[in-house]
């Protein structure tokens, strides 16, 4: 009697596969115990990612340290497999995990295991958080939420790995009415034109100006080139009766005020 091929269905796979001819009275053979090796793998992972949830909505995110938070933003970029080797190899590799969210594509992908979609997640939950500390203080009167200010200061720039200056642009009444990046530049120096400053200013009709820029050093102490600028364009903004309220200057674990400081 001629043999018939059989079918069997794959779980792993979802479909149908050949499981060779079917022949009578065959021979015993090993089985390999239901649910084999990768099914339960599979199962692992799940229960493991369902506990993770469960403490982080249970707990909120004092619940689940630094390396367990970057597992579950990874959940979406890797929905198969183990989160938790990358999450720690990209904590070892940038310190925490603002470093990890704010650091550039390229370097991001040097680590192994991070590609496209990885890049996006983060890159996604970095800019949600800099939204966020955002709407704290914008169309708000920044010398009454001056804390907000300074926490969206530092969630935006404090790890930046090259300069950058803003110009925070105020009303008559001190609400914040434009947040703008003016300028990028190198590791520690970025060029400023004290006219362009200026004239952005008339065209949002704004009325005084916060200066902020970022050290990637970590050290916000301005050097002697970011105190000959705060000048210039300090003079230029009093011909046109614009007030510089502040210059800030945001190191990695605080900010230095030139107005506390003295230098306004």
């Amino acid at each position: 009697m001629p043999t018939q091929p059989s079918f069997s269905f794959d779980e792993v796979s979802s479909r149908f596969v050949t499981a060779g001819p079917v022949v009578s009275n065959p021979a015993p053979t090993a089985r390999a115990p239901a649910g084999g090796p990768s099914r339960g793998a599979e199962l692992h992972r799940h229960k493991h990612r369902d506990r993770l949830r469960q403490r982080f909505t249970e707990g909120g995110a004092d619940a689940v340290p630094d390396y367990e938070l970057l597992e579950m933003i990874l959940y979406r970029a890797i929905p198969r497999g183990d989160t938790k080797p990358l999450a720690k190899a990209l904590l070892k590799r940038f310190g925490d995990i603002n470093h990890v969210l704010a650091a550039p594509e390229a370097r991001l992908k040097e680590v192994v295991g991070v590609g496209d979609r990885v890049v996006f997640e983060l890159k996604l939950m970095q800019a949600v958080g800099h939204r966020m500390a955002r709407a704290k203080v914008l169309k708000k009167p920044i010398l009454s939420s001056w804390d907000a200010l300074l926490e969206y200061c530092q969630t935006a720039m404090a790890h930046r790995d090259l300069e950058q200056f803003r110009v925070l642009y105020l009303d008559r009444k001190n609400v914040l009415i434009a947040d703008e990046a003016q300028a990028d530049g190198t590791v520690d120096h970025v060029p400023v034109y004290p006219r362009e400053v200026v004239k952005r200013a008339l065209e949002l009709n704004a009325s005084a100006l916060i200066l902020v820029h970022n050290h990637p050093s970590g050290d916000p102490t301005p050097s002697q080139a970011d105190i000959d600028m705060t000048y210039a364009i300090r003079d230029a903004a009093e011909v046109l009766g614009l007030v510089i309220h502040d210059h800030l200057v945001i190191g990695k674990a605080r900010e230095l005020s030139f107005r506390a400081e003295g230098y306004l």
